[in-house]
């Protein structure tokens, strides 16, 4: 059934208005911070074969936007009118992607017809497993990352299964909080089953049916015209983790961008292999799972606002996605943090885009700031108190036409002080940004956020999941530099200040205070561009610091411009920077490890056994990096280590590097 254009335009805004609608009550009657404050959550309306075709625009997680049900879905043999299915499982369906995610859908029928599914998710603040909050990078196996739950109908027929409830909450550290988010999550579907049958009543069965579809189609022809004025190519980026485990060695994602016409493939081949570590991103290789193209929904949303956000956009659009990799790994492999390596990927797809729209699109994002959970004893009552208390975000990057936006990075919401202190027994000394923290430009990237927090009670746990950027940092663009990295230092009064670096799990005693900061973005354009009084008013407002001014050519004395120690450092002699500024870390790093080079190792790795491919990664690293110290040349230096390596271990029988290519 085809429809005219208006009505068309109705029913997309009366789902989306569905969705929020959805959003709203799952807002208003979660029990945890992390979902009532910090909104890491979604709801939705999906097509009976599970595309999602509404999200809300700007409340919960905007990441899963186009969130394929598909798999869970299938996965149940028949639906009734009153069903509501669950799964927290990574590997089943992958609809969820780490085991906090609680995912719920439900059948929305019309007489005896399936209209659609009414979904959502939250992130629980804890679902058991070995640590406080479930999630750390020092996992190795899903199994300890909680309980999971393979898709089944929590509620059947409008009554609910007990024997599943009961095991769920007998697994948590905090049932009653889980219990409490669980029931604002059915609340929010039947929000979304009501306001289905009221558009039913208004347009009938048919109409709505047929909108289902024709938003999808809809948002897919606006995603095609962005690639259309696009001028075909490939455009490639790489970024890094800084460490593929705790105090291992640097993780590498590469991604092409390839695109043809109307359509474009994103190629991952070149990433690393599957890690040792939970920072696996669970995809199943499907072609359009999200996770890979959070930043691609991001791109086409900030090129053209009145896009539709549903899975159409994702039509144009197939991922290379090789299995055994970080981006497609196999089962048992932990994938708790891999929001930290989508949060990468989603900069990447923005620095591959911005190779094509330089003055489209922005720096580089911050990435890196630690999402905070604390688990203490509230000494008043003895009761264990847990909570997320903040997520420290880092700034958005600087573009062509403003700054970025300091301290908010992605969709994570800012929990005010006075909800954590009231929510755990802690005290939060300090909540600010941090001066200089943004790239200079043209355009100044976002600054950081810091918070330094103390602990009373011995036995008290901090976990700080996808700590990231301590050692390389984000870019800049069009010769903006790039943003700060991050810090994490704990102070007790009883030894130095101690920097825990990328540490996601830290036990504290009481006194213990610490500081974790997000990183900077990267700015846009040249700094010493940047008008002068703009300097002035970022270092009337403490963004920017007197040594932070010289950086955009500036000197600033006693709160005023010194005009003439101003017009001689920008009159200087200067290198002329174009294009992408990475950080000198990343610099010298990539002197020995170049892409020639990660791609020779990235050949032998994926010629191995999966479960040898991280083992000898490192067995790689160290040989190379030793040789490297005695001035020789990496490439070669990386053959003789593999040689060496299939010499030591015989029992390795790896492919020809033409089929693992």
């Amino acid at each position: 059934m085809a429809l005219d254009p208006v009505t068309l335009q109705i029913l997309k805004s009366h789902f989306e208005a569905a969705a929020e609608s959805m959003a709203f009550t799952l807002l208003r009657t979660a029990h945890s911070a992390f979902v009532k404050e910090t909104e890491d959550f979604t709801s939705g309306l999906t097509t009976p074969c599970g595309q999602t075709f509404a999200s809300p625009k700007d409340l919960g997680a905007t990441w899963f936007i186009g969130l394929d049900y598909k798999g869970a879905i299938d996965a149940i043999a028949d639906y009734k009118p009153g069903d509501i299915c669950i799964t927290n499982d990574p590997y089943s369906g992958y609809v969820c992607t780490h085991a906090p995610d609680v995912h719920l859908w439900m059948p929305v029928f019309h007489e005896d017809r399936l209209v659609c599914f009414a979904v959502g998710h939250i992130h629980n603040t804890d679902m058991g497993g070995a640590v406080p909050a479930s999630l750390s990078r020092a996992l190795t196996e899903v199994q300890q990352e909680g309980i999971r739950i393979p898709p089944m109908k929590l509620v059947e027929a409008g009554v609910m299964n007990e024997s599943v409830l009961r095991i769920m909450l007998r697994n948590v550290r905090m049932p009653d909080q889980n219990w409490g988010d669980l029931k604002a999550q059915i609340a929010s579907l039947k929000t979304g089953e009501r306001k289905i049958r009221d558009a039913i009543a208004r347009f009938g069965v048919e109409t709505v049916c047929a909108a289902t579809y024709g938003v999808l189609d809809l948002a897919e022809r606006q995603a095609r015209q962005l690639f259309a004025s696009m001028q075909d190519g490939d455009y490639e980026f790489s970024d890094y983790i800084d460490e593929d485990s705790p105090g291992g060695v640097p993780c590498r994602l590469k991604l092409s961008v390839k695109v043809r016409g109307d359509e474009a493939i994103f190629d991952f081949m070149g990433s690393d292999p599957q890690l040792q570590s939970a920072l696996n991103m669970p995809t199943g290789g499907l072609p359009r799972h999200i996770l890979p193209l959070v930043g691609y929904n991001y791109v086409v949303y900030s090129l053209d606002r009145t896009v539709a956000l549903n899975m159409g956009l994702l039509r144009p659009v197939q991922c290379i996605l090789p299995v055994g990799s970080v981006v497609n790994p196999v089962y048992p492999a932990a994938t708790g943090m891999r929001s930290l390596t989508c949060a990468r990927i989603q900069g990447m797809v923005i620095g591959a885009f911005s190779r094509a729209m330089p003055d489209r699109l922005p720096a580089g994002p911050a990435g890196g700031g630690g999402i905070l959970n604390v688990r203490t004893t509230d000494s008043r009552t003895g009761r264990l108190a847990m909570a997320s208390i903040n997520p420290i975000t880092g700034g958005g990057g600087g573009s062509s036409f403003e700054d970025g936006q300091d301290g908010s990075n992605s969709f994570l919401k800012n929990t005010p002080v006075e909800i954590t202190e009231a929510e755990v027994p802690i005290r939060v000394r300090s909540y600010e940004l941090v001066p200089d923290s943004g790239g200079p430009g043209r355009y100044r990237g976002g600054l950081a956020a810091q918070m330094t927090f103390q602990m009373f009670t011995p036995n008290s746990v901090v976990t700080a999941r996808n700590r990231d950027r301590v050692r390389f940092s984000c870019w800049g663009l069009e010769g903006g530099l790039p943003g700060s990295t991050c810090g994490f230092l704990r102070v007790n009064g009883k030894t130095d200040p101690e920097d825990l670096g990328n540490t996601d799990v830290v036990r504290c005693g009481p006194g213990d205070v610490l500081t974790i900061s997000a990183a900077g973005a990267g700015g846009w354009g040249d700094p010493f561009e940047r008008p002068e009084h703009e300097v002035l008013k970022d270092f009337l407002g403490g963004k920017v610091t007197e040594s932070g001014a010289r950086a955009y050519g500036v000197v600033v004395k006693d709160g005023v411009i010194d005009e003439a120690a101003t017009k001689a450092l920008r009159s200087a002699p200067r290198e002329s920077i174009e294009g992408m500024t990475f950080d000198p870390e990343r610099l010298s790093f990539e002197r020995v490890w170049s892409d020639a080079v990660w791609d020779r190792l990235s050949q032998h790795l994926f010629a191995l056994p999966v479960e040898w491919r991280f083992f000898v990664k490192h067995e790689l690293f160290a040989a190379v990096n030793a040789d490297a110290a005695a001035k020789e040349d990496p490439v070669a230096a990386l053959e003789r280590a593999y040689a060496r390596v299939l010499e030591q271990y015989p029992q390795i029988v790896p492919r020809q590097l033409e089929d693992a290519a």
